[in-house]
């Protein structure tokens, strides 16, 4: 005995299917916009000057900050050892203390631009964990006044000439 075949109707293979796609795209969208909105406040880094920054007062405290101003004159102060500094970030109308465990870079000195990433403590300073200072791609030639600029531009116009002549060699030729 053969047993009666009901033919498939054309819709209902492809009806699951369809809703399985749209509840598929549904679940990833949820998850999507959960990790996007869920882990954007763990990774925010708010951006403020001195004034804006100790205007935040209490929302400021443990949050990521870049603060960014000038180094205050005669603030800087070194501790033990080459990472350990302290010194105040200014912006002209408040102050930020900062405390540095890094090694400052080679420009850093009174009144350069510096954007110092850390977080804020109750006891008002700022805790940093990256220093960057701020200049401009000027290069300027050294004060000395007995610096012959012409050996000095010389030496910066590429690697295929010696950077040191002996003195019976004389001048390089003009390119």
């Amino acid at each position: 005995m053969s047993m009666p075949v009901e033919a498939a109707g054309p819709t209902t293979g492809r009806g699951k299917t369809k809703w399985f796609a749209f509840g598929a795209l549904g679940v990833a969208a949820a998850a999507f916009v959960f990790i996007a909105v869920g882990g954007i406040g763990e990774n925010l880094v708010y951006y403020w000057g001195p004034k804006e920054l100790r205007a935040a007062g209490a929302k400021a405290l443990g949050a990521t900050i870049r603060l960014g101003g000038q180094v205050a004159v005669g603030s800087i102060k070194r501790g033990e050892g080459v990472s350990n500094l302290e010194f105040d970030v200014t912006d002209g109308t408040a102050t930020v203390h900062v405390v540095s465990q890094g090694v400052p870079p080679q420009l850093f000195r009174d009144r350069i631009g510096v954007v110092v990433e850390g977080t804020m403590t109750r006891s008002g300073s700022l805790e940093s964990r990256r220093l960057m200072v701020s200049h401009d791609n000027r290069y300027r030639a050294p004060a000395d006044k007995d610096v012959d600029i012409k050996t000095l531009m010389r030496s910066t116009e590429g690697l295929d000439e010696p950077l040191v002549q002996s003195a019976t060699e004389g001048p390089a030729p003009p390119r």
